[in-house]
């Protein structure tokens, strides 16, 4: 009898164990709750949820903690089979929308619905998107946090110095202050800061998250000199960001990476060199062409960027800083570049560059650099090809109706 009766409870047990979970009616309960980061690719989220009715629609509702004038809530419908007790995931893949810093935050919640209609929604939950393949480190200066994992605490030191020098001559050369705090992340070398990254270009040695207020650099512990310089580089594109933010401060390239490189302080003599190299042969680019993003090759890109500070230079030393900031200004309000530049110095894209090439010993008409195709130019090239192709067709007609006599006169 013992042994019926412990059998009994064993059966009853196992039924238990194995049989599906039973759920009060009406109700939807989350089972499990999941944020799964690969940094710096994905984030993967996944939900097990049942009800007494099939649950036949699963949202993940995200946000990312980054300025914004509206809401940046996402929403994605996940794919699953509906069923009383269901698993579902979906993985935000960032080779395929662009990447977002270490240290982002990033809020998710589940929306879920039954086939009769009941629905619910969770808390948000929060998932750190960091780089934890290294023990960080921190340090806070008065408004700019460094967190690095290779180098002393003087080499540390030395990055919050640089940071307070390089904010102190953007409010004395510019007028301009940083007002958010921000967050620097200090690689130990370029290769393991690219790898932090989505699609760096090959010469990517920082890189600056303005909405996040966040920036990565990759800085040798036994390099500080060359590592202030960046450092000021990328607090010069953070403070105008800050300085410019709204619904229309979109900044031509040549201007935001203009104003970053005179953070620096003078142009650096490798950049000066490669500018003068380019003005001797009448080879830079137009004001035009470098208003959008800047060439992938590191040559052209480099030429970029000292042509971007010679600009901001000129309009700072023939028409002063508090032009500068008027122009800025302009761009808070809506103006395009031509728009803004006509408004604060009385010429557009064209004018200025005209007068910059002036002001650099050139012809102020530019040839155009690089040579961009045109019609006279195309047909200039492709004239001996065609008449090269016709020769061809010619000569081929001919050794056919050639061929074909030979053969009629031997039969």
């Amino acid at each position: 009898m013992k042994r019926f009766c412990v059998l009994l409870l064993l059966s009853l047990g196992l039924t238990v164990l194995f049989s599906p979970a039973s759920f009060a009616e009406g109700d939807i309960t989350v089972i499990s709750s999941d944020a799964h980061a690969v940094f710096p690719y994905s984030i993967t989220f996944k939900v097990e949820a049942g009800a007494a009715a099939e649950i036949v629609e699963i949202d993940l509702g995200y946000r990312v903690s980054r300025g914004s004038l509206v809401s940046n809530d996402c929403r994605v419908a996940l794919d699953f089979t509906p069923d009383k007790q269901v698993t579902a995931n979906w993985t935000w893949d960032m080779l395929e929308t662009g990447g977002v810093p270490t240290g982002s935050e990033v809020e998710y919640w589940w929306l879920i619905e039954d086939e009769t209609g009941n629905k619910m929604e969770t808390k948000p939950e929060m998932i750190e998107f960091d780089d934890l393949r290294y023990d960080w480190h921190s340090l806070a200066g008065d408004q700019v946090t460094f967190h690095w994992y290779e180098g002393d605490g003087d080499f540390a030191q030395g990055l919050v110095d640089a940071a307070d020098d390089a904010l102190g001559n953007l409010a004395d050369e510019f007028g301009f202050a940083l007002e958010q705090p921000a967050d620097f992340y200090i690689y130990a070398n370029t290769w393991e800061l690219q790898g932090a990254l989505i699609y760096p270009d090959e010469w990517t040695g920082g890189m600056a998250f303005p909405d996040y207020n966040t920036v990565v650099i990759g800085i040798s512990s036994d390099n500080l000199a060359w590592g202030s310089r960046a450092i000021a580089h990328e607090l010069g594109h953070l403070v105008v960001h800050q300085k410019v933010f709204g619904p229309f401060g979109v900044l031509p390239t040549w201007l935001d990476e203009g104003l970053a490189q005179a953070a620096e302080g003078e142009l650096r003599a490798d950049l000066q060199d490669t500018l003068d190299r380019a003005i001797a042969r009448d080879a830079i680019f137009s004001v035009r062409s470098i208003t959008g993003s800047f060439p992938t090759s590191a040559d052209e890109a480099e030429l970029c960027y000292a042509e971007s500070y010679s600009l901001v230079e000129y309009l700072r030393n023939n028409y002063g800083s508090d032009k500068m900031l008027d122009l800025l200004e302009a761009f808070i309000q809506g103006g395009t570049a031509e728009q803004a530049l006509t408004q604060v110095y009385g010429f557009d894209m064209d004018g200025l560059d005209r007068v910059w090439r002036q002001s650099l010993g050139l012809d102020p008409e530019n040839p155009g650099y690089p040579p961009s195709p045109h019609p006279g130019a195309s047909a200039t090239f492709t004239a001996p090809y065609i008449v090269l192709f016709v020769l061809v067709v010619i000569l081929g007609v001919m050794a056919v109706y050639l061929g074909y006599l030979y053969a009629r006169r031997v039969r």
